[in-house]
């Protein structure tokens, strides 16, 4: 066969091709039977997921704040005599930021909003929108920055609560959607599946378990709903992995069987009453479970028991491996923090644990955490309104990071406003390391006009300047 014969041919295979595409558009657009619809869809139903959201997007609400951030001036400015010579115009001392999330309606007759503690914290003014465009004026019920939930409340009526699914039922490949404001663009919904479950270790929060998928979330989903194809709640968007700033595939959010737990805490006390078993414990490592002689890599090691604690008195030793709370199986040592973490106060807790190759129950009550607490203030002017104490045995950094945590700081006060939250834990003041309250009084001698703090944030670190 001739090179111009090849040529031909494929010249009229293009030609036959594009023939039968004429002909299938004609069909699809003149077919007689169609009256505005394609034909393949006729005798079936077009599958959608617009029946479902119908009944959930109303439980969605839009959450925008207004926070007033003070503006740091050189003493001059606030001269009169200096801005009449320069015939300044009155500088302002503070302005106003916004920020724009999502929320989702858990208790209709309430009034009852959960959200992230991310979205309203720093507040000054939060304000809820509906889908059908009612806005009202919220107030914070409780918050838990470990968690990352806050549980807002609105005077409303004819409120429509979204559905509560169970997810401990889901399988990574469950099909879910993602709802909420994106960018501020209004409510948006995503799809996507289930991509892996019980994500910890990442740094976010205090106490994670995160639930992660690809559909699409991107800044403003934060607080909004997960849920699966019956519409049923099973998260609350929380995280991104965005190195450009934007989705990539890889968003996170908060099991709604743990939001849950939390919220009903925040609504009964106005905050989460973690208690505590009295154990450091640390990951089963390969080399860990050779040495102690384990088959298995799952569970978490007792570092330390503290003296006088649940964890003693239940009989608990160094070297234990806990592998399962109440039944439930423990992989690592995030995974039981969480656990433990969800329980309240008096909780009686059961613990299978591997001691000297065999299999063994210990059971234990949850006590409330033993704070030594110092209002810091006494200690400096400057740390007024700000509780500080050793580094409690439940805290995320516990047996990692010496240092003074922060128990607490008053909205409002110097602390507040540059910037220390509670959880932080305080590492150096004024480059000097602190461990104990002793140490604080030393760092703060040293240097009266003001406090370097170096903190320590989760897996990050940051400096904070207190004047």
């Amino acid at each position: 066969m001739h090179d111009g014969d090849v040529v031909m041919m494929k010249a009229m295979e293009k030609i036959s091709r594009q023939g039968v595409f004429a002909l299938l558009l004609a069909a699809i657009v003149w077919h007689p039977s169609a009256e505005g619809a394609l034909p393949w869809f006729e005798d079936r139903e077009r599958p959608s997921l617009a029946p479902m959201l119908k009944e959930v997007l109303p439980g969605v609400v839009n959450i925008s704040t207004v926070s007033r951030v003070q503006i740091r001036q050189n003493p001059l400015f606030s001269d009169p005599f200096f801005r009449r010579f320069f015939n300044l115009p009155e500088i302002p001392r503070e302005r106003e930021r916004q920020s724009l999330g999502s929320g989702v309606i858990m208790d209709a007759d309430e009034g009852y909003v959960l959200t992230n503690n991310h979205v309203i914290e720093h507040a000054d003014e939060i304000t809820v929108t509906l889908r059908d465009g009612r806005s009202f004026r919220a107030e914070v019920v409780g918050t838990d920055p470990e968690a990352d939930l806050a549980v807002l409340r609105i005077e409303a009526e004819n409120l429509h609560a979204v559905p509560l699914g169970d997810s401990d039922a889901l399988e990574v490949g469950d099909f879910v959607v993602a709802i909420g404001n994106p960018f501020g663009l209004g409510q948006t919904v995503t799809s996507g599946i289930v991509s892996a479950l019980g994500r910890s270790g990442l740094g976010i929060e205090g106490y994670e378990d995160f639930i992660q998928t690809d559909a699409s979330i991107n800044p403003g989903n934060s607080g909004g709903a997960l849920v699966d194809l019956d519409g049923r709640l099973v998260g609350i968007n929380t995280a991104i992995v965005a190195p450009s700033g934007g989705n990539v595939g890889i968003g996170f959010a908060i099991p709604v069987n743990m939001a849950r737990q939390i919220m009903e805490q925040l609504i009964e006390y106005g905050e989460v009453r973690r208690g505590q078993l009295g154990v450091l414990i640390q990951d089963v490592t390969p080399e860990l479970a050779e040495a102690l002689d384990l088959e298995t890599h799952q569970g978490a090691v007792v570092a330390q028991v503290m003296e006088d604690s649940p964890a003693a008195r239940a009989g608990l030793r160094v070297g234990d491996v806990i592998v399962a709370v109440n039944g439930e199986p423990v992989k690592n040592a995030a995974q039981l923090r969480n656990r433990i973490g969800l329980l309240r106060v008096g909780s009686r807790v059961t613990l299978d644990v591997i001691r000297d190759g065999r299999r063994k129950t210990v059971r234990a009550v949850i006590e409330e955490p033993r704070r030594e607490r110092v209002d810091a203030g006494r200690i400096t002017k400057l740390l007024a309104g700000a509780e500080l104490g050793p580094v409690t045995p439940d805290h995320p950094l516990a047996g990692r990071v010496e240092g003074l945590e922060v128990l607490d700081v008053e909205r409002g006060s110097r602390a507040w406003r540059a910037g220390l939250r509670r959880g932080d834990v305080i590492v150096s003041v004024n480059r000097m390391r602190v461990k104990t309250l002793a140490d604080l009084k030393r760092a703060v001698q040293a240097r009266r006009d003001g406090l370097l703090l170096n903190i320590r944030r989760g897996e990050g670190a940051l400096f904070i300047v207190i004047r």
